[in-house]
């Protein structure tokens, strides 16, 4: 059994994370808000050093490792973000890290994490082939394994991002968050929930890799046979226990979107907010134009968790 994280692990995290990363923007989009005829907020998490979100957890679980482990070294299993943060993190704690990654990894989310000093491993066709040899090194090299998911620690971690959307806009109806393994939504819907009931938080996945929404639908764990998507970030087959059980507690609602809805989500993010989202990244707006009947009139944070987007796919989708 895992232990579900808390508001105050949010708020502890929030103090260890505040030395090494900077506030992300949160801001207003008149042209977004026009079309979806609600008033729309980005928060852009594609303006960390890392271009993703998921370096927050990355901070607070690598600072937190005892000193045994921090010897040993650490390993993760990533399509990329994941990758990049346990990488970034463990390069400022002076930490060994080993990312195993599927082949055909984006290319440049895998220079990324070289550049941050791991070293990288290819094994296998999707994320959980890559997982299972991962946990296989860990065993035989005895290293810290960190999971994209059932960490307790990467959840606070990632839980500052509603700290942030609430000190900039306490007055929130709804956060729509991209969900893979669901850390983000988790972390959010933890702090959200904490200051009101009243907030929706709104979980998204795209519908060619639906293992964690089906698995928060079911309560069981679902694994799917493939996670054949553009959003390398949100392709995994399968949810984890810790996060499909916070969501189930927490979320307001789950919604999948397609291939072109996050096509088109891409391209609106660069013509009305001039950005670059990865598919993943822009999957919270591809959920909000799906769902923008429920929200009009209320105020909306689209959580743009990521903008590691290849060269070659952007001006493809463009």
């Amino acid at each position: 059994m895992y232990r579900r994280p808390t508001f105050k692990d949010v708020l502890r995290a929030k103090n260890l994370i505040a030395p090494y990363l900077e506030k992300t923007p949160l801001l207003q989009y008149p042209s977004l808000s026009e079309l979806l005829g609600c008033e729309v907020y980005v928060k852009h998490e594609n303006m960390l050093p890392t271009g993703a979100f998921k370096v927050r957890g990355g901070i607070n679980l690598v600072s937190q490792l005892s000193a045994e482990e921090k010897e040993r070294g650490v390993i993760a299993v990533s399509t990329g973000n994941h990758g990049q943060s346990i990488a970034y993190a463990s390069r400022l704690f002076g930490v060994k890290a080993v990312i195993c990654v599927p082949d055909g990894a984006n290319p440049d989310k895998v220079a990324a994490i070289k550049r941050f000093g791991a070293e990288i491993v290819e094994w296998g066709k999707e994320y959980d082939d890559a997982k299972e040899n991962a946990e296989r090194l860990a065993e035989e090299k005895g290293l810290r394994y960190i999971h994209s998911g059932n960490e307790p620690l990467l959840i606070a971690g990632v839980g500052t991002i509603g700290l942030e959307i609430l000190e900039d806009l306490p007055e929130v109806d709804v956060v729509i968050a991209p969900v893979a393994a669901g850390t983000q939504a988790s972390g959010v819907a933890i702090v959200m929930k904490a200051a009101s009931a009243d907030i929706q938080v709104i979980g998204v996945q795209a519908e060619n890799a639906p293992g964690t929404y089906l698995s928060w639908k079911s309560g069981d764990l679902v694994t799917t046979d493939s996670a054949s998507t553009i959003a390398d970030g949100l392709a995994l087959r399968g949810g984890f226990r810790l996060p499909v059980d916070i969501m189930r507690n927490l979320l307001d609602d789950f919604v999948l979107v397609s291939e072109d809805e996050l096509r088109n989500a891409i391209r609106l993010y660069v013509e009305k907010a001039h950005t670059v989202a990865e598919a993943a990244g822009a999957a919270s707006l591809a959920a909000g134009i799906k769902i923008k009947d429920r929200l009009k009139g209320k105020k909306v944070v689209f959580v743009l968790s990521g903008g590691n987007i290849t060269a070659e796919m952007l001006r493809e989708i463009l």
